[in-house]
């Protein structure tokens, strides 16, 4: 099993859900978080005093697959979520030693 994790901008988010969902994942882990990178930030000007955005809002997606689909899910995100410009994201895959439902007791492939 692989455990796939992607940065993305948040307006990006229904575009790589619905890929996602064409490749024939059934759920996902979304979390709004805020970070940094070659994206840098941008300065804001509120009630008169200029400051600087160092965070800036992205999407996080996390969810695990079975090996056979993990190559199609990244390909599925990078294309859903590119607009070309500096700060579309980042996408990361990793093993996953086990899993277990928790409701059932399925455990492996089965629990996914």
């Amino acid at each position: 099993m692989k455990k796939i994790e992607a940065i993305i901008k948040p307006f990006k988010l229904d575009d790589v859900k619905d890929a996602l969902q064409e490749v024939g994942i059934g759920g996902l882990t979304v979390m709004e978080v805020k970070g940094f990178g070659r994206q840098k930030g941008h300065t804001e000007l509120y009630r008169g005093a200029e400051y600087v955005v160092d965070f800036l809002p992205k999407i996080k997606l996390e969810f695990v697959v079975p090996d056979s689909l993990a190559e199609r899910c990244v390909e599925a995100i990078a294309d859903a979520a590119q607009t070309g410009r500096i700060g579309d994201g980042k996408i990361f895959v990793s093993h996953v030693e086990s899993a277990l439902r928790i409701r059932t007791g399925e455990a492996g492939d089965d629990a996914l």
